[in-house]
């Protein structure tokens, strides 16, 4: 097995992030660090960070809706408060699907099972997210046209998103927004290129699957049925 699918069946990350963390040599194999594209067999000792990674775990699958404040990560350099801390219950070593900027809220999914996580954050598999965005101004239907056709932002032109007004006011407008993209901070910089930025976003879901009878900062397991559902995407 490849060492990446090795520390993605532990646990540790999605496969992408395994290979990154083999890559700043947060691994070794049997004391020597390792390198991309080795593969494990029976009786290697594996560490991540200096700490032996074990047997693989029993898989378990959650979501939580994420207050703003928190970073989606496992650990910050900067001792920031991470979505971790909210399920503090769980034994076993997750880690957060995708991510959700330090200011948004909503649906996060969190896992120790790294097949799960590629096949959802993988752009291949175009998984539509679902946003409610607070937004200054009033917004018109030019607007939300140019949204919906996709917005040059830095060095990438966006996918078509699906947008519809939600509430209009004077000040602030609420929006939807449906993308099946995650590059970083996506829906903020959309907004901003309009000029129109965000106030607040919330995520409300990924998938068919929603925050609904979830308060915010609370978390449960995803459903049998949940689980069969995301993994259909890939896994």
């Amino acid at each position: 097995m490849r060492l990446q699918k090795y520390l993605a069946d532990a646990g540790i990350g999605s496969r992408r992030k395994c290979e990154e963390y083999i890559l700043e040599g947060k691994v070794t194999i049997n004391g020597q660090m390792a390198t991309l594209g080795l593969k494990v067999d029976i009786g290697d000792k594996i560490t991540f960070e200096g700490k032996p990674v074990g047997s693989q775990e029993k898989k378990v699958y959650y979501m939580l809706n994420k207050p703003p404040g928190y970073i989606t990560s496992v650990s910050d350099e900067r001792d920031r408060k991470t979505v971790l801390e909210l399920l503090p219950d769980v034994k076993e070593r997750i880690f957060p699907v995708g991510r959700l900027d330090y200011q948004t809220s909503g649906l996060l999914l969190l896992t120790n099972d790294g097949d799960f996580a590629y096949a959802l954050t993988h752009p291949k598999h175009k998984v539509a997210k679902t946003y409610v965005a607070i937004v200054k101004g009033k917004v018109t239907q030019h607007v939300i046209d140019r949204l919906q056709s996709g917005i040059k932002i830095e060095d990438y032109t966006t996918a078509p998103a699906k947008v519809s007004l939600i509430e209009q006011g004077d000040k602030k407008s609420k929006l939807q927004i449906i993308i099946s993209e995650g590059k970083n901070r996506q829906v903020r910089k959309m907004c901003s290129a309009v000029g129109h930025d965000v106030v607040s976003l919330e995520r409300i879901a990924v998938g068919k699957v929603n925050t609904k009878g979830i308060s915010r900062g609370q978390f449960r397991q995803l459903t049998k049925k949940e689980v069969e559902y995301f993994k259909g995407f890939g896994v």
